[in-house]
């Protein structure tokens, strides 16, 4: 598979040798640095596996962007394109979709142009959501019967990490309860993984009242990971990160991290691959383009935990 080429030989000295080359389905791997690369593993393997966390994102990072040709539903659209809300709210969200997403992907905004518009988009969409009195009971139903899927390759990412005690944060701006309950249905929620999200309030007869809590959206996660101390206090003994999202906001993902040594960040390229592809590769060491499995991060995760 895509990833195994950096174990083949079990080392890392051909790293470079799967850089920009095209894949099947037009997949790539792309690097800017190789040897960078190389030297982070090889002090993170130097290490060992006992000083090594996982931060990721989840929306698109951990689930699949597309399946076959199809867009696939985020945690929020989950909840959109469920039986749980109106056509009327529906539409009303689409219409921000099609008002916020082109922004949040363009290159020449920067993030400090962004962010106001994001926290509109987020503020305005939870609002609806609220309005739609929406049953904490019938959320797995929504989830069951949702086109949601994780990425291939996902239980043994999940499973490697659970076995080799490393913890896992899930950090993710969209809904907690219905990314909690994707992972609970495909069975993978072990007791190493932790979330940070958007998490729902419900009154005590079980319906959605509010948001909690300070709004996470995809450029404040510096602030999130900030605010977040007791979880980053517990591991600081862990201080080689290896990050995974698909937006420069992700980036951030591991500013509450103490005493880090090494950070190794791998950024998934979903869309609008060309005209943001730069930007990635000068901000993510290991760049995955139209990649819709974890092969990449697997084989890094064997490597580390393997190198005997």
């Amino acid at each position: 598979s895509l990833g195994y080429a950096i174990i083949k030989t079990g080392s890392v000295k051909n790293l470079h040798t799967w850089g920009c080359t095209e894949r099947q389905r037009n997949r790539s791997v792309c690097m800017k640095d190789p040897q960078r690369v190389q030297e982070i593993l090889q002090s993170m393997v130097k290490a060992g596996s006992n000083t090594v966390q996982v931060i990721t994102d989840f929306d698109m990072t951990l689930t699949r962007f597309a399946y076959n040709g199809k867009r696939c539903p985020t945690s929020h659209n989950i909840l959109e394109n469920s039986n749980l809300i109106t056509s009327d709210c529906k539409e009303k969200l689409t219409e921000l979709l099609n008002i916020y997403y082109p922004i949040e992907i363009d290159t020449s905004r920067s993030a400090e142009e962004k962010l106001p518009l994001m926290v509109e988009w987020w503020t305005k969409a939870h609002e609806l959501l609220v309005e739609q009195k929406i049953r904490k009971d019938l959320l797995a139903t929504a989830v069951r019967e949702s086109d949601a899927m994780l990425r291939e390759g996902f239980k043994r990412f999940f499973d490697c990490l659970n076995q080799q005690n490393i913890p896992l944060l899930i950090f993710s701006a969209g809904i907690g309860d219905i990314l909690e309950e994707v992972i609970r249905q495909a069975g993978i929620f072990h007791r190493n993984v932790k979330v940070i999200s958007n998490y729902m309030d419900f009154d005590e007869s079980g319906v959605l009242r509010a948001f909690k809590g300070e709004l996470i959206h995809i450029y404040n996660k510096r602030e999130g990971a900030l605010l977040n101390t007791d979880h980053f206090q517990d591991l600081r003994t862990r201080p080689n990160v290896v990050l995974l999202g698909d937006s420069l906001g992700d980036l951030h993902m591991a500013d509450g991290v103490q005493d880090l040594k090494n950070i190794l960040k791998i950024g998934f390229l979903n869309d609008k691959v060309e005209d943001r592809k730069q930007a990635y590769l000068d901000s993510y060491d290991i760049v995955l383009a139209k990649d819709e499995t974890l092969d990449v991060p697997n084989a890094i995760l064997l490597y580390l935990t393997d190198n005997k």
